[in-house]
């Protein structure tokens, strides 16, 4: 069964597959000193800026965690969506690896503003009251959308002189700069931007994300963090050699234009069947829509795919760097009806 329940149930890009096996020739020192993890750095500068420090880890999660350990201490707080992947999907890693609270704000669309943040900047100084060091926000959102570059430096204006730091997570950082037509340092370092999660496993790659450190002030204590949280790699070229294929040849832009042409042509196509039945704009490759519950049901049983909130019939269909017209017909095939 072909599935739309998440761009980490596609498979790994080829080229990832070949840069992981050649590789895995001769021998290499461990921990990041070898010429893969050296020439990662190197590539990580040009698509970030000069400033940019780079530190691979295992999983997006422990991204989340190593970022958020540099910005906060146990007795901060970390103010996020509602819907954020911090809040809602890493069984309260990133408030157990930092002792920090997270303060969850709703939002119409999965995205932050200045002013659903700023009632939540208060009790400075008073001990009774966690203080606010750092603003979490993801790019693109759990509901698909997309934040403007514009939108993220008055994040990032709004919250530095209260010292607070920009953390943005970047699992569909890929699809957010083919959907913005930006490079990832004008979305990010020239955004103001302190840290990112950059992702790349729900984009082609098999396994490995990075902590993109853009401001100086957090890179001495990063190599610490990462490994107290079980996150630095023995065989670090394995993570590496993937990244150093994903980029050349502009192979995350390849994936991610296709992630998001199909999601549009689906889009399309469901509107042309059943009217305008989406809950959010298509900014990427994530779809929310509302189907009859037995509709939904019809499609469950050729396309696996996960409910939104159940109890308002809401589905999420996730398109991915392979899927093929026959998938989207396929879903199509199933509304009918």
């Amino acid at each position: 069964m072909r599935s739309f329940g998440s761009d980490n149930h596609s498979g790994v890009h080829p080229a990832i597959l070949e840069a992981i096996a050649a590789c895995n020739a001769d021998h290499e020192i461990a921990y990041g000193d070898d010429t893969y993890t050296a020439r990662l750095r190197e590539l990580f500068k040009v698509q970030f800026g000069e400033t940019a420090e780079v530190f691979p880890v295992f999983n997006g999660t422990g991204a989340n965690v190593v970022a958020q350990r540099a910005c906060v201490r146990s007795f901060n707080s970390i103010i996020c969506a509602e819907t954020a992947h911090i809040a809602v999907d890493e069984c309260g890693a990133p408030a157990f690896m930092t002792g920090a609270s997270l303060v969850s704000i709703p939002t119409p669309d999965g995205k932050l503003t200045p002013e659903l943040i700023a009632p939540h900047l208060i009790n400075w100084g008073f001990e009774h009251h966690s203080q606010p060091k750092s603003v979490y926000i993801s790019q693109c959102s759990e509901l698909g959308t997309v934040y403007t570059c514009k939108e993220i430096k008055a994040i990032a204006d709004f919250i530095h002189p209260y010292g607070m730091y920009l953390h943005l997570d970047g699992a569909r950082i890929a699809n957010a700069a083919v959907k913005l037509g930006k490079t990832f340092k004008e979305m990010t370092t020239d955004c103001g931007v302190d840290i990112v999660s950059f992702g790349g496993t729900k984009n082609g790659m098999l396994m490995g994300e990075s902590v993109v450190v853009l401001n100086q002030a957090l890179v001495p204590d990063l190599k610490y963090h990462r490994k107290q949280c079980a996150q630095l790699s023995s065989k670090m070229r394995y993570l590496s050699s993937q990244f150093i294929a994903y980029f050349e040849n502009d192979l995350w832009r390849k994936n991610a234009a296709q992630a998001n042409a199909q999601a549009q042509k689906l889009r399309q196509r469901i509107t042309e069947l059943r009217g305008d039945i989406f809950t959010q704009s298509t900014d990427c490759n994530i779809l929310l829509l509302r189907l009859p519950r037995p509709v939904a049901d019809r499609l469950a049983q050729t396309t696996f795919f996960y409910y939104w909130n159940e109890a308002e019939d809401e589905i999420r269909l996730v398109t991915s760097w392979d899927t093929t017209e026959e998938d989207i017909e396929s879903v199509v095939e199933a509304l009918k009806g």
